[in-house]
């Protein structure tokens, strides 16, 4: 049995997502459950990139009666953004199209300082470059909110600090691993700040993680402490996704330090079609006779991997391309070009939407309104008292 590793800071090796399930004790999505969100269902339920979770029914059921829901997706801006990161942020606007849910969506630019060997300034750049690329999905400015840790670290530290009080270096340890700074000793802290804000703004009610499988621990730690009832909140349910298979195959998830290179949400058509071309793992045969005789195999095959995960639409173009694939019919080389322009489409659409301007005019109707804050935060100097 091949060994793996899965944190929310490492992801080593090829990943077994039913031993997963066993790990961190999450249930597999049945297809009642898929029943339950909106149809036609998203391709990333129906085709269980997303395949896992907690209290998903809560979540539905509520959103189906008409209720407050959340969604809480996020992102730690350690350099530019590729294709991996980007597609929760398009499930999480579909949640909200559909459900009218209230999406929140925090910046960990402190975690990145604790755990990645970058300067502040550096962090910061990246986060005003993924900001703007997180806005070109398209969310309603009425329902998102954009945090920051340290530039709302007026609501995020106070309720950081009480929830603080419930963890223990012990329970840190048992998730994490030992912590290599203070820092990230107290970031499990900010994290489950960041899941349950929702519901410090809005007040109890329903929200749903969609994240990848990785990030499940912090929903677990948020969990935990949402549990003891320090403030009015439900348990936010978790939903899990795999991971968009990196180029070079192997079961992991797309990185921008592999040696296959990731797809950045900034490269252009001639790029997607060099990385994909030159990088991207065949399930095809060493030579064209040996495939038109044998076929490939599109479960192994990268090309049609990202396909089938995000960039092709219809259910029967996928199953055809895999029938013909098989068949032989259709080469890898034919294949990659597909794929290379189905995602070149989805980048110049998602580059045109990109906002220009100056950051904060852009970011500001997605911030944390005054009256928002206010309902988080304490005021120190609120009231009076009569000792001196």
């Amino acid at each position: 049995m091949d060994d793996f590793t899965v944190t929310p800071y490492t992801v080593e090796g090829d990943v077994d997502y039913d031993r997963l399930l066993d790990q961190f004790g999450a249930d597999r999505l049945t297809d009642e459950q898929l029943q339950n969100f909106p149809h036609p269902t998203h391709r990333l339920l129906r085709r269980r990139v997303f395949y896992a979770g907690r209290d998903v029914d809560r979540f539905t059921a509520a959103a189906n009666r008409g209720e407050t829901v959340s969604v809480v997706t996020g992102r730690g801006p350690s350099g530019p953004m590729h294709l991996g990161h980007v597609y929760p942020f398009y499930f999480a606007k579909y949640l909200q199209d559909e459900l009218g849910a209230h999406v929140y969506i925090p910046l960990s630019d402190d975690e990145k300082y604790f755990s990645k060997d970058l300067t502040f300034d550096e962090i910061h750049e990246y986060t005003r470059q993924n900001v703007r690329d997180i806005l070109a999905v398209g969310f309603d400015p009425e329902r998102t909110r954009i945090v920051v840790d340290t530039a709302d670290a007026d609501v995020v530290y106070p309720v950081a600090a009480e929830l603080a009080k419930e963890l223990t270096p012990a329970a840190v340890e048992a998730t994490y691993g030992t912590p290599p700074n203070v820092g990230l000793g107290f970031y499990p802290a900010v994290q489950a700040t960041h899941l349950l804000l929702p519901q410090l703004v809005h007040g109890r009610h329903p929200t749903l993680v969609p994240i990848a499988v990785d990030q499940d621990p912090h929903v677990r730690v948020c969990r935990d402490i949402a549990a003891k009832q320090r403030h009015d909140v439900e348990k936010p349910a978790a939903l899990l996704s795999r991971f968009l298979p990196r180029l070079g195959g192997g079961g992991g998830k797309m990185s921008t330090s592999d040696d296959a290179p990731g797809i950045l949400l900034s490269d252009d058509r001639e790029a997607v079609r060099e990385k994909v071309q030159r990088h991207a793992y065949s399930g095809g045969r060493d030579d064209v006779d040996a495939h038109r005789e044998h076929g490939g195999d599109p479960t192994v095959d990268v090309a049609y991997q990202l396909l089938a995960y995000f960039f092709e639409e219809s259910d029967e173009t996928l199953d055809r391309l895999a029938a013909d694939y098989r068949s032989g019919e259709l080469l890898s080389g034919e294949l990659k070009a597909y794929a290379a322009d189905r995602i070149a489409d989805f980048l110049e659409g998602h580059q045109r939407r990109r906002p220009e301007g100056p950051i904060a005019d852009v970011v500001e109707p997605y911030r944390l309104t005054e009256a928002e804050r206010a309902r988080v935060r304490p005021d120190v100097f609120d009231g009076e008292s009569d000792r001196e």
